[in-house]
This record gives C-alpha cells, structure tokens and sequence, in this order.
C-alpha cells in the first residue's frame, strides 16, 4: 500500500537472533526521525533491504523502490523491486533526480569499498536537489562485540559474518564527499546504545 505503513507480519532479516526485531525496529525507527516529513509525498528507495523489508514496510512514502540480491519474500507490499548485485556493478538503474530519499541501512558494510564509492556517486545523481541520503552502519568498535553476541544467539550469525568492513564517522564522511556530497551538509550520530552510526547527506 503506497503512502502508509503496512499491516503485513513479515520477519526481520535472514536467520535468527533474540534482539532482531528490536534492533530493526530501531534501526527502522531510526531512520524515519532522519526523513523529512515534505519528502514523504515523493518517492524512496532502500537498497540493501533483505528478501525482508522491514523498513520499507515501517515508513510512509507515496512510492517505495526496493533493490537487493533477493526476490522479496512477499510481492503484495506495494514496492517496486529491482534484484541487483550492486558489488559487482553499482549502477542504479533510474533517471536523473528521481529520488526524494535513499536509504541504505545495514548494508555498506557488505559492500567493497570500490563499489561504496561509485555507488554513492551514483545516490547523488538519481536523488532530487534537496534530497537526502541515510545510511546506517555497525560502529567501528562494536564489531568484535557483534560477533560474540552472533556466536550466543542474540543477532543473526548469518547477517554478522558477512561484515566485511568497519567504519569510523570520518571514514564514512570521506565517502560522502567521493561520492559528490558536500562535508558542510552532512549529519552524522549514534544510536542503539551506541553500537551503531546513523549519517544522513544532503545533494
């Protein structure tokens, strides 16, 4: 249903772990304090959503666009899916200022840094002016923590070992400005206790 939240029950991410839907609703949460409330009459994509798109499902847009590796794992959401491997060939398949809103949430951690940086030069070209870019990442520091909290069931062990990269703030805003965003309209922060970044561009 485009422009409303959903009422459809869906999983949260692939495998399993006790604090998953608590750590995706705040995430999810997250995300929508970042979003202003003027974009929500345009259109959103999440790249990196998982088979099970939480977020998507959590937020108010008239239109939503989704691209992972995976099929969704319900097609009746209202969200435009494209199925891409964005490591391998990081290009949106989208027009020019097309977007009011782009979110990559848990993801640029599965990404190589090659691909991070033409993929956000890429963000920039298909978000409106005006538009914003929000991503959310694992802190640098928690990572070994991630880890030991997988090994004993507390997050999916099957999303924690596939982190390749870490990030600092600093890290994440040298990022930002390869890919074409300027460093004077960047936001950064923590959230869900401090184990994770949130940083939110503006083109």
């Amino acid at each position: 249903m485009k422009g409303q939240e959903s009422n459809h029950i869906i999983p949260v991410t692939r495998g399993h772990g006790l604090l998953e839907p608590v750590l995706a609703r705040l995430r999810a949460n997250q995300a929508n304090r970042l979003i202003n409330k003027s974009h929500r009459d345009g259109s959103i994509l999440d790249i990196g959503c998982g088979s099970f798109p939480y977020f998507l499902s959590h937020t108010s847009f008239k239109s939503k666009f989704a691209i992972d590796q995976q099929e969704p794992n319900d097609q009746s959401l209202g969200i435009e899916w494209f199925v891409l491997d964005l490591n391998k060939k990081p290009n949106l398949p989208f027009n020019n200022d097309f977007f009011d809103v782009v979110t990559l949430l848990a993801v640029v951690k599965h990404l190589n840094p090659t691909s991070l940086i033409e993929l956000f030069k890429e963000t920039y070209r298909v978000l409106k002016p005006g538009g914003h870019l929000i991503l959310t990442t694992p802190a640098a520091w928690s990572d070994g923590l991630l880890h030991k909290m997988a090994d004993i069931g507390l997050v999916s062990p099957e999303e924690i070992n596939e982190h390749v990269y870490v990030y600092t703030l600093p890290l994440l805003g040298w990022y930002f400005g390869r890919g074409g965003f300027s460093m004077q309209d960047l936001k950064f922060g923590y959230f869900e206790f401090m184990l994770n970044l949130w940083a939110r561009a503006q083109k």
